[in-house]
């Protein structure tokens, strides 16, 4: 727990990391009330549904948080590399898996933190303004309460997929370029190439697919996985996010053990 406290009082007391995670909350509460003002205006469908609602709650933390929160993971240990700090926790804490371990549980817990707040504050201010328009859905129908701490906890793993990818490569500057890479330039690599099952299996599998379907109502589709018609319940969002975030950290802790600083 000593090694957990020292790591959250070192991200936490740095002016770059405090602002990612105020830009979660902002930008991800900002933008789903611009697009509540101006739903009006772009018109409204004819039968409001909860996969609607959802889409415009949580696409702002979804969106711009995946990548904010990525680049925060990323920056937590290529900085150390890049400043040289890595060396001094290393002596303070010889146990490199330890360290990793710790920097793991304080990543995820402050960006899911912030991940919370933004799901929860963009569902709270924009609830009275979809009030408004005929789609009065309140926490209790089926699939928002999930699909907003499955927003929360998607950036959450998104941060330690950064994580062990900054471990991975040390460099800030590739780290930085290969976490984009990951979440946004993937997905649309695969979308422009020629249409193939194989190439549709692949993109069901992407991170920010996973992050489309954690953030989403259950009732949006059948099944767990649907590979003809392209769907991927919450639940199998969970499990590809999951394991993502797991690979590269495991990756990136395996570099970490057996490389020098």
């Amino acid at each position: 727990m000593g090694v957990v406290r020292s790591e959250f009082i070192k991200i936490t007391s740095l002016r770059s990391t405090v602002g990612l995670l105020l830009s979660i909350v902002v930008i991800g509460i900002g933008v789903s009330v611009l697009l509540a003002l101006t739903m009006y205006d772009a018109g409204l469908p004819e039968t409001p549904t909860v996969g609607f609602m959802l889409d415009q709650v949580t696409i702002g933390t979804v969106l711009f948080g995946q990548l904010i929160a990525g680049v925060l993971g990323a920056l937590v240990i290529s900085g150390e590399y890049s400043s040289g700090s890595i060396q001094t926790t290393l002596i303070a804490v010889p146990s490199r898996l330890t360290v990793l371990g710790a920097k793991a549980a304080v990543v995820f817990g402050t960006v899911t933190g912030a991940g919370l707040v933004a799901a929860f504050g963009s569902w709270a201010v924009t609830y009275p303004m979809f009030a408004g328009y005929g789609l009065d859905i309140g926490l209790r129908e089926p699939g928002v309460l999930l699909a907003l701490v499955g927003t929360a906890v998607y950036i959450g793993l998104t941060a330690v997929l950064g994580l062990g990818v900054g471990t991975l490569l040390r460099s800030v500057a590739a780290s930085v370029a290969t976490v984009i890479s990951i979440i946004l330039l993937l997905p649309l690599v695969l979308s422009v190439l020629p249409a193939s099952q194989v190439v549709r299996n692949i993109h069901l599998l992407t991170m920010s697919k996973a992050g489309d379907a954690m953030s989403s109502s259950a009732a949006d589709g059948t099944g767990f996985v649907d590979l003809v018609d392209g769907f991927v319940s919450p639940g199998a969002g969970w499990i590809v996010a999951a394991v993502w975030a797991a690979v590269l950290l495991v990756l990136g802790g395996i570099r970490f053990t057996r490389r020098d600083t």
